[in-house]
C-alpha cells in the first residue's frame, strides 16, 4: 500500500464527525498526555529498541551445548488475544511482534522521605506460553528474536549485566563493567547493547504530601546519569563514553540506539514533548539522522519496518477513541491518522500494537490492541490496567519484542 492509498483509505474511515466530548473530558486528555511522557522519560530505554529490532537471536557465548530450535509461540505469527487477562496470564502477540515481558512496580521505603521504584518482571514461558515471574531482576531488556534477554540485578546501578537465556531461565555469561549501569537497550540488529551509566540508583523517589495524600515523585532536576557503556554481544568487549547533561529532567533519562546503531539518543527538556538529543559512540553531541529527525522519545514505535513510516504522538480524542500521527520521517508532515493514544511496536509495515484507553468517563486504563492504518476498528489483544495511585504509572507496563 502506498502512501496514496493510506491517505484516500484514513479518510474514508475518518471522516464520519465524532459526538462532542462530554465533561471533564478535557482534564482526562491532560492526565494521558502527563502519564505518557512521565512513564517514557522513566521507563527502560529497552523497550524502545526491543520493539524495533529484527527477528534474529543474540549470539550468546558458546556453552558447549546443542542449539535449542526456537520454541512453537516464537515460531507462530498468528494473533494472540486475550482481552479478558489484566495483567496478562497467556501470550499475547500479534505477527512478529509479542509481550515478551511485563513488569509491576512498588515503592520501597528506604527512609521517611526516600524510597526506591522497584520493578518485578513476568517473562514469558516460551514452552508454556505463559508468563512467570522472575523476581531476581531489576531491569530486562529482551532482544529481537526473544532468545536472549540483558538484564541486572537488584541493586542499582549494578556493576555487571547478565545475558539471560530465555529458554532455559539460566543466565548464559556475565560482563562485568567498571561504572554502574542502570538503564539498558539492544540495538536494531540484537549485536549491541547500550548500557546507560548513573552515579546514583535512578529509581529514587521522594515522599511528598499533598491535601492529605501522600505521593512518591521522581527526584526531578536532580540527574546522577554519567554516560554509555556499548557492549559488543558477541565478545563481551564494552567502551565507555561520558555524558553529563544538566538539562536532564528526571532522574531517569536512558539511552537507546538509532535505527543504523553508529548512534545513541536521549531525552532533553524543551518546549515540546518528546525531544531527542543524539550522540555519537565517543559521547559527542550529533545530528539526528535525516529519517529520525522527527521521531519523539515519548513515542515507541518510531520507524515502520521498512523505514517508510514514522510513528507520531496523540493527534486527536473523542469519547472512546484514540488518534495518533503516522508521519513522513524525512518531512516530519504526518500523512495520515491511526487509532491508539500510544504507538508501541510496529508488526508490519501497516499494522501496530498500540495503548488505546477503555471505554467509559473514569480515569485513564489503557488496553494492548492491535490497528491497522486505514481501519478505524481495533483488536483488543489484553484487559485494561488500572491506574496507581500516583498517577505515574499503571497497574502493568508491557515490554514487547520481535520473536
Amino acid at each position: 500500500m502506498n502512501v496514496e492509498e493510506l491517505v484516500r483509505d484514513s479518510l474514508r474511515e475518518l471522516a464520519a464527525e465524532q459526538k462532542p466530548a462530554g465533561p471533564g473530558y478535557a482534564d482526562r486528555v491532560l492526565a494521558v498526555r502527563r502519564r505518557r511522557r512521565t512513564r517514557r522519560l522513566a521507563s527502560v530505554a529497552a523497550a524502545t529498541a526491543a520493539v524495533v529490532g529484527i527477528a534474529v537471536a543474540v549470539p550468546l557465548l558458546d556453552t558447549g551445548k546443542e542449539d535449542v530450535p526456537p520454541a512453537s509461540v516464537l515460531n507462530d505469527r498468528g494473533t494472540s488475544a486475550h482481552p479478558d487477562q489484566s495483567p496478562p496470564s497467556d501470550l499475547i502477540a500479534g505477527g512478529d511482534v509479542a509481550l515478551a515481558a511485563y513488569y509491576t512496580t512498588q515503592i520501597v521505603p528506604r527512609s521517611k522521605d526516600r524510597g526506591v521504584s522497584e520493578r518485578t518482571y513476568w517473562l514469558l514461558d516460551q514452552e508454556t506460553g505463559r508468563y512467570e515471574k522472575d523476581a531476581r531482576w531489576s531491569v530486562v531488556a529482551v532482544a529481537p528474536g526473544m532468545r536472549t534477554a540483558a538484564v541486572l540485578e537488584r541493586t542499582l546501578p549494578a556493576r555487571r549485566i547478565g545475558l539471560l537465556d530465555l529458554t532455559t531461565g539460566e543466565v548464559e555469561r556475565w560482563i562485568a563493567v567498571d561504572r554502574g549501569v542502570g538503564g539498558l537497550a539492544f540495538s536494531y540488529d540484537g549485536s549491541r547493547l547500550v548500557a546507560t551509566t548513573y552515579d546514583e540508583n535512578p529509581d529514587v523517589r521522594l515522599r511528598q504530601k499533598d491535601d492529605d495524600a501522600v505521593r512518591w515523585v521522581p527526584r526531578y532536576q536532580r540527574p546522577s546519569r554519567s554516560g554509555f557503556h556499548v557492549v559488543d554481544i558477541a565478545s563481551g568487549r564494552t567502551s565507555w563514553a561520558g555524558v553529563r547533561d544538566d538539562r536532564a529532567f528526571l532522574s531517569r533519562e536512558d539511552f537507546a540506539f538509532s535505527r543504523s546503531g553508529d548512534l545513541v539518543y536521549t531525552s532533553v527538556p524543551g518546549p515540546g514533548d518528546g525531544l531527542q538529543q543524539f550522540y555519537d559512540v565517543d559521547g559527542n553531541k550529533v545530528a539526528a539522522p535525516p529519517n529520525e529527525r522527527h521521531l519523539r522519545t515519548d513515542v515507541e514505535a518510531r520507524l515502520s519496518p521498512d523505514g517508510s513510516l514514522a510513528a507520531g504522538g496523540l493527534a486527536k480524542e473523542v469519547p472512546d477513541k484514540s488518534y495518533s500521527s503516522i508521519r513522513d520521517p524525512y518531512t516530519g508532515k504526518e500523512i495520515t491518522r491511526v487509532r491508539g493514544a500510544e504507538l508501541l511496536a510496529w508488526v508490519d509495515d501497516r499494522r501496530l500494537i498500540v495503548e488505546e484507553r477503555a471505554a467509559g468517563e473514569g480515569p485513564y486504563r489503557p488496553r494492548l490492541a492491535l490497528v491497522t492504518i486505514g481501519r478505524d476498528g481495533v483488536e483488543w489483544l489484553s484487559g485494561p490496567s488500572r491506574q496507581k495511585d500516583d498517577d505515574l504509572s499503571h497497574e502493568w507496563e508491557p515490554v514487547l519484542a520481535r520473536r
